[in-house]
């Protein structure tokens, strides 16, 4: 049962992992809004990285941010954040594919490997919620400047790559959880003996020793 949540788990955790890559690269964070527009023939729409702009000719153009300091602080952050959660995720992968009890790591202790996939699952869900972190926050601010009636810009609203990261977040978590539900507390196979050899001198009661007989024919014990 152990064996199957943590293959579950790393599966989870490793699509979790491609959707990460992919919602980071996507250019699709947020899509320009036709609700108040009047013509439909163009779509604008941006990413973390660059902003682009398509017609119903099928013509793109893509162009990156020219500035770095003129960003607003929030797309720093997500920034930030996704490119965190990608190299947690990376992490995590190698963890928990050391820590499978299918994996053979010379004379690795089931232990040592227990602790090993624990630590895998925790990074999962840590890269997990740096992700949900930086695509609500970028949510959060698409609904904001769409309700502001004094902004002055053009209206996005959600695009594909906000669910993209939605859906890798709850993946990374997911999988990350069940590699921990996975782990089963054990005590070191030295600490064990141990444990067992001190439990063993400790409860037994104290020896009787009878002495040879003295040389007046009464006999002595001796307590140890």
């Amino acid at each position: 049962m152990a064996v199957c949540l943590q293959v579950v788990g790393l599966l989870l955790g490793v699509v979790s992992w491609c959707l990460q890559s992919s919602c980071t690269s996507s250019q699709a964070w947020k899509v320009s809004s036709q609700a108040e527009a009047i013509s439909t023939s163009q779509w604008l729409f941006e990413g973390l990285w660059m902003s682009c702009a398509t017609n119903s000719m099928g013509s793109l153009q893509c162009s990156k941010f020219k500035t770095v300091l003129g960003l607003p602080a929030y797309l720093h952050a997500c920034r930030a954040l996704m490119i965190l959660s990608l190299l947690v995720g990376l992490a995590s992968i190698i963890a928990s594919v050391l820590g499978l009890k299918c994996t053979k790591i010379g004379r690795t202790s089931e232990y040592v490997k227990d602790q090993i996939a624990l630590t895998g699952g925790i990074l999962f869900i840590l890269s997990g919620v740096f992700t949900l972190i930086a695509v609500s926050w970028y949510t959060a601010r698409v609904i904001q400047e769409f309700n502001n009636l004094q902004y002055g810009g053009v209206r996005f609203e959600l695009g594909k790559g906000l669910y993209l990261g939605w859906a890798a977040s709850c993946l990374a978590i997911l999988g990350g959880s069940m590699l921990c539900c996975s782990y089963r507390k054990t005590i070191p196979t030295n600490s064990a003996r141990q444990f067992s050899y001190n439990f063993s001198t400790t409860s037994r009661g104290p020896n009787i020793y009878r002495a040879a007989p003295a040389p007046d024919g009464s006999s002595s014990k001796a307590y140890v």
